[in-house]
């Protein structure tokens, strides 16, 4: 009888150790909340607009979509605006980056609404983190060769943004988008997140296998360090245009819609 009892309190220590110790890395795993809100952020050189055939096809779902008009001038603006779009959702809300809107979502994330962060192609830091020197440890990509500063704001050539940035997406389409496309302010690519929202929800990640704007390699760095929920798109950095229909099941999918 004793060493039954001792057995059972060994198993009951093993279990309250697994529950305490097993947290960070079932918010990884767990099932994600169901979500009718999406809230959709744009990255670098980019608009509201680069959502549009995402939100199209959210909208059929049924779900509450916003696009985030992203000022790209700096990261404090840029989560305020952002923050700002999170306090008129009336719920649970999955929260989505394009590329250096990674961050925001790394930032932002942490409103307690958000349920679920999803990243295409996105940078993804960790608190405090130096992603340039993170990135320096990548290939650098051909669509960087085209960033041209004017009094310290970028915009990418013609020719780097139709070729580089927006590979795979039609060229009439990728033309409309060069025309949309918002000065970054330089300074931005250098700023800091003070939190990582991902250490605490769940998390899921479009990599980008022909990308040549973010190394798809980091991409995939990103994505395994977060132990994001993952998929491997055959589409260069506009995933969110060439690829709308894959990248809104996986919205989907973090928003407890989709299996």
């Amino acid at each position: 009888m004793r060493m039954l009892s001792r057995i059972i309190a060994t198993a009951a220590v093993c279990m309250l150790t697994g529950i305490l110790g097993g947290t960070g890395a079932r918010a990884q795993t767990a099932a994600p909340v169901k979500a009718r809100n999406i809230v959709l952020v744009h990255g670098a050189w980019a608009d509201g607009s680069s959502w549009s055939e995402v939100i199209a096809r959210l909208q059929a779902a049924g779900m509450h979509v916003t696009a985030v008009q992203n000022p790209l001038t700096s990261l404090a603006e840029a989560v305020a605006e952002t923050r700002r779009a999170l306090a008129l959702q009336d719920g649970p809300t999955v929260l989505v980056g394009h590329s250096w809107s990674g961050t925001l979502v790394s930032e932002a994330g942490i409103d307690p609404n958000v349920t679920a962060l999803v990243y295409i192609a996105a940078r993804a830091p960790d608190a405090g983190e130096d992603f340039v020197a993170l990135s320096g440890k990548f290939p650098t990509m051909p669509a960087r060769a085209g960033v041209q500063d004017h009094d310290g704001y970028t915009k990418l050539s013609e020719d780097a943004f139709l070729k580089y940035f927006a590979n795979g997406v039609e060229h009439r389409k990728a033309e409309v988008l060069y025309a949309e496309q918002q000065p970054t302010a330089a300074a931005l690519f250098g700023e800091r997140t003070t939190v990582a929202a991902w250490h605490s929800k769940p998390t899921f990640y479009a990599v980008s296998k022909n990308d040549q704007t973010i190394s798809p390699d980091l991409e995939r760095f990103l994505a395994t360090r977060m132990k994001a929920t993952t998929v491997e798109l055959d589409a260069g950095h506009l995933s969110l245009v060439s690829n709308s229909k894959q990248v809104a099941d996986l919205i989907l999918a973090a928003a407890g819609q989709k299996k």
